[in-house]
């Protein structure tokens, strides 16, 4: 059995045994309890030891402890029989083994926090939560645990601190599966610290987020406590890792719609459709980004619409919340699905030089093709219309034309005579007023061209008649 002795030495003496406090003294029995209070950082070891590991907690940064044997002679870290004795110091406690210790009272010397306590390691177990029946590759599953020694919970938070637990997935290496020959994976590490998804620092349950971004198929989980000096091992039941149950698909734009139609939807044999949420980013061709989330629900999938503004490859990262067939609650993290899409359709741009004309800048004149089918499907009649038109333009704007220079030519002929009668000359024969004929003036001063105009139109419209 091992034992607490009292303040001083132990002695079989009947006054010696009535003077020691029995209240602090433990007895552990044949099943190891988890601690040993310190008295005076003395403590017993019983004769049928084979083996101890103990753990002393003492203040940060201070030297290791000394063990003192019944017998007076003292344990050194660093000094010590390698075969019968292991030591791992930190900066805040010592972890010793010893095999076959001498029995009797020992003590501790060294800066041993007065609320550490002894501790004796025995039997460390993790204790966890069993796995879901039904997992998912890419699944983000929250599992919680504690830890045990020799069958009870550990209640020492220093010792939270000294041991590493965590789940590996290791392959049954079953051919019927995906994940045959893989490697071992390293699922989750638990922790006690109040970070990520643990949710009260010491309380004395790990916390380990499991990421199965792993093969699916079938994995044999294994617990592990490691301790600077021990490890501890335990198999789980094999385990069937489901395939990612989101499936993935896209419309793509033919260049006159203006976006892409990216579907959602599920294996509906494992997952609640209705349940289905969907958080995801678009990374477009020229690295722009866009979030968006799908949160109404129903039995169709779920559609986005992800704009086709250019050509090149999209890319689409999503995040999947829903609930499985039997009632639980999944995050799941689905692979990068990506496609390559088309921008909008450009306008074609024929090659004017095909047609034996100068090119177009604008793009508002006719092509030369489409004049003249234009020309040939034209009626008769409206080719002369449209000639006669022409002509008819032409002599409006001679008429015009002339009427301007007549004006100029009269202005001309007014300003001349009115200079010769101001002007001193010879006196001339009068004429008489009667001589004078105003017809002869005008007519005689009417531009040859106007008269040949009006005859050539004269003698078009004879000509026309005809025909």
């Amino acid at each position: 059995m091992l034992q607490q002795a009292a303040d001083g030495a132990v002695t079989d003496s009947q006054e010696t045994t009535k003077s020691v406090d029995t209240s602090v003294i433990t007895e552990l029995g044949d099943e190891y309890t988890n601690s040993i209070e310190l008295l005076k950082n003395r403590f017993r070891i019983d004769y049928n030891v084979e083996e101890i590991t103990m753990v002393f907690f003492r203040e940060y940064g201070s030297a290791p402890v000394v063990l003192v044997r019944p017998d007076g002679s003292k344990l050194f870290q660093g000094r010590v029989d390698e075969e019968r004795v292991e030591w791992y110091d930190s900066d805040s406690f010592d972890m010793i083994t010893i095999k076959n210790p001498v029995p009797g009272p020992w003590q501790a010397v060294g800066q041993v926090l007065p609320e550490s306590r002894i501790m004796v390691v025995s039997d460390v177990e993790l204790t966890a939560e069993p796995l879901p029946d039904l997992l998912f590759s890419g699944e983000i599953l929250k599992s919680t645990a504690y830890l045990t020694n020799g069958g009870k919970a550990i209640d020492v938070n220093e010792f939270r601190n000294v041991v590493d637990v965590d789940i590996e997935f290791i392959s049954t290496n079953n051919a019927n599966y995906d994940n045959f020959g893989a490697t071992d994976e390293l699922i989750a590490t638990f922790k006690d610290n109040g970070l990520g998804m643990d949710e009260k620092p010491g309380d004395g349950i790990f916390t380990g987020q499991f990421n199965l971004k792993i093969a699916p198929g079938e994995w044999k989980p294994v617990f592990r406590v490691t301790t600077p000096m021990v490890t501890r091992e335990q198999e789980g039941t094999p385990i069937i890792l489901e395939e990612n149950p989101v499936a993935i698909s896209v419309q793509l734009d033919d260049g006159n719609i203006g976006y892409h139609n990216f579907i959602i939807d599920v294996d509906r044999e494992l997952v609640e459709i209705q349940s289905l949420l969907v958080d995801g980013k678009v990374r477009f061709p020229n690295g722009d980004t866009q979030n968006f989330s799908l949160t109404e629900g129903g039995d169709q999938a779920r559609e986005y619409q992800i704009i086709a503004y250019e050509k090149g490859v999209f890319r689409v990262k999503l995040t999947a919340y829903g609930t499985t067939v039997n009632g639980r609650d999944f995050i799941l993290d689905v692979p990068e699905y990506t496609f390559l899409g088309k921008g909008p359709v450009e306008p074609e741009v024929e090659d004017p030089l095909v047609y034996g004309e100068d090119p177009i800048v604008d793009g508002s004149a006719p092509l030369l093709g489409e004049q003249q089918e234009i020309a040939k499907s034209m009626p008769e009649q409206t080719k002369e219309d449209e000639i006669d038109s022409d002509t008819f333009i032409l002599l409006i704007v001679a008429v015009n034309g002339s009427i301007i220079v007549l004006g100029l030519l009269a202005a001309g002929i007014i300003i001349i005579m009115r200079k010769k009668k101001a002007s001193p000359v010879a006196p001339k024969a009068k004429t008489k007023k009667a001589d004078i004929d105003d017809s002869s003036l005008v007519l005689d001063e009417k531009p040859k061209g106007l008269k040949r105009l009006f005859g050539m139109f004269k003698k078009k419209k004879q000509n026309e008649g005809e025909k």
